[in-house]
């Protein structure tokens, strides 16, 4: 699958994220937060509710200006400009509610993912002509790679609100493929799924970074994922960043536990965390709490 180009290695870090205060009428919601997000790393952000997580996707996709701090994304400070031209720069973001067209089908959904790649106007686009055509015909090719790479070809007619839930949130994610992102930020990409739907979610995940080689970041409240796929974790509680390392280091750490448990075991923390998950999921699924390395394909080999 070609639709992306990744940022090289050895070019510097994709995202950095620099001391950045954001505050809504006296309450701090994301305080003095550092991290960067290196070439082909997928980068997780945990914490309890309340902690600052989608907070910090706000400010990164042009949503929220933050009051102090500087965000860089490819070399460049994005405080300030507008969501429609941070996506332009190449960067794609799902979200924890889905946010489709539920009475479009699963191709038009995933074409408005190209939108930063149409470059004609209106009079070439009614005559079908020339870079209408040309551009359309490729956005149409770009959008079967994703189909055939997400395992939705036998919904590919079908209207979204039609679709189990499970693949919605595979065809959002499709959606944020289709713009060749630069970075792809994940905003709880299993929510409310249940077992087999996180594993297929996972082994997508893993594809995306191991394939296209795009940098991830991921906010999950499941620890069993993030432990299992993150490179490193970043832990907040209430703004404040408590650590950040690798996933063992951070599962372990005194301050993550307190965070989560008030005291208690990094057992504990996985356990208490995966609990949250499954009740806000309404009893959709067992949460996973093993391991979510690539599972055995069932649906046939690409």
């Amino acid at each position: 699958m070609a639709v992306v180009t990744p940022a090289g290695a050895g070019a510097g870090p994709v995202l950095e994220f620099s001391d950045v205060v954001l505050r809504f009428a006296g309450v701090t919601a994301i305080d003095r937060v550092s991290f960067t997000v290196d070439p082909g790393e997928l980068f997780a952000i945990i914490g309890p509710n309340g902690a600052g997580k989608t907070s910090i996707f706000n400010v990164l996709s042009g949503v929220y200006a933050p009051e102090a701090g500087s965000v860089s994304f490819l070399g460049t400070d994005i405080v300030g400009h507008k969501p429609h031209a941070i996506a332009a720069m190449g960067m794609a973001r799902t979200f924890q509610n889905i946010e489709l067209f539920e009475n479009l089908t699963v191709i038009d959904n995933l074409m408005l993912g190209r939108h930063r790649h149409i470059r004609y106007g209106w009079l070439s686009a009614m005559a079908w002509l020339g870079p209408a055509r040309t551009q359309e015909l490729a956005s149409r090719r770009a959008i079967e790679e994703i189909i055939d790479f997400l395992e939705i070809e036998q919904y590919r007619k079908y209207p979204v609100g039609l679709l189990p839930y499970g693949v919605q949130k595979r065809v959002e994610l499709g959606r944020a493929l289709a713009m060749e992102p630069r970075l792809l930020l994940l905003d709880e990409p299993v929510a409310g799924m249940n077992l087999e739907e996180t594993e297929d979610m996972a082994r997508f995940i893993l594809d995306i970074r191991e394939e296209l080689e795009i940098p991830i970041v991921l906010v999950e409240h499941d620890m069993g994922l993030v432990m299992d796929l993150a490179d490193r974790v970043l832990c907040l509680d209430f703004g404040k960043p408590l650590t950040t390392g690798k996933p063992s280091d951070v599962q372990q750490h005194p301050d993550v536990i307190a965070a989560y448990l008030g005291g208690g075991s990094a057992v504990d923390v996985a356990a208490s965390d995966a609990a949250a998950d499954d009740e806000a999921a309404g009893g959709r699924g067992e949460p996973t709490a093993g391991t979510h390395d690539r599972p055995a394909e069932t649906k046939g080999t690409r």
